[in-house]
This record gives structure tokens, C-alpha cells and sequence, in this order.
């Protein structure tokens, strides 16, 4: 299972099949093997708000989290993280994301558009941190967004949808 959603909250109403296209999707875009897993887990605005301060010194909601497991570097080769692959799997652990789903209900009202476009986009923005891209300075978040956008334009995921 290359991405595996565990919930804290009541709500279950996150499109595994979707969000797996958006992994494959994001693979693709990189010409990487489907070797990776992913964790994600569904939390509320506490439960995130907590984290965010525990790990990053910022005491405030956010919509997604990401923790990587590995350093990861292009150009990717998988020889260079013999010692990350689970015997039992042959995959590697990419890393885990966390998601406020009230965060995103909020997001994606705000932008008019749906939900499961706002769970999408967080996922991705979340696996790409993985992949190592970040937006701290101007020039990688051009960078990192350019990706993303190019990513949900392969799969006709506009601001509308």
C-alpha cells in the first residue's frame, strides 16, 4: 500500500482512489518508481495545532504537516537507501503528512472549490516537501508551486474543481 490514511477525526469522507492518483501522479511527474510509502493521518484543528508547536515552534492551526523520513535527493536512486527499505515490503518510507480537515473545509470554501481539490492539493504540497522541495525562499516555492501546478494539470484539477 503505497499510501496509507489513518484517521483521528469522525469524519472518513477522504477519496482514497483520488488521493492515490495524485501519489502515482506525483511519482510520475518525477519519473520515480511506485517503492515509496506515505502515511497520512486525518487530524482536527487541536491535534495539528499541537504538533505545529511541538515540531516547528509555531503555535498556530495549519492545514498539512510533513515529516520526512529520509533525505531525499534527485537524481533518486534507490541503491543510495539500501538501509531504508523494509525487508518485509521492499519499499521505502517516504514519510507521513498530517492533515487539518477543518482547515481544509475552510480552504476550500474560500477558494471555491471542492473539498476533495483541497484535500488534493494538500497532499501534494505535503509529498513534495517529502520529495525534498520546500518554499521558504521565493525562488524554491516558484519552484515547488510550479511542480504542483503542472501536477494537477495533468489531472484536470483546476481551482473550480
Amino acid at each position: 500500500m503505497a499510501l496509507e490514511i489513518f484517521y483521528t477525526t469522525k469524519n472518513k469522507n477522504v477519496d482514497k482512489a483520488f488521493l492515490d492518483k495524485i501519489y502515482k501522479a506525483a511519482l510520475k511527474h518525477f519519473n520515480l518508481e511506485d517503492i515509496f510509502e506515505v502515511e497520512l493521518t486525518i487530524v482536527g484543528e487541536t491535534r495539528i495545532k499541537n504538533t505545529n508547536r511541538e515540531t516547528r515552534g509555531i503555535d498556530r492551526v495549519t492545514d498539512v504537516l510533513s515529516f520526512p523520513s529520509i533525505d531525499f535527493k534527485f537524481p533518486f536512486k534507490k541503491q543510495d537507501y539500501i538501509y531504508d527499505i523494509d525487508p518485509e515490503t521492499g519499499k521505502i518510507m517516504l514519510g507521513e503528512l498530517m492533515l487539518c480537515e477543518k482547515r481544509a473545509k475552510a480552504q476550500a470554501k474560500a477558494y471555491g472549490h471542492s473539498l476533495n481539490r483541497e484535500i488534493g492539493f494538500l497532499v501534494l504540497h505535503g509529498l513534495l516537501h517529502l520529495l525534498g522541495f520546500d518554499h521558504i525562499k521565493k525562488e524554491d516555492e516558484v519552484v515547488m508551486m510550479g511542480h504542483a501546478e503542472e501536477i494537477l494539470k495533468g489531472l484536470n484539477l483546476t481551482r473550480d474543481v
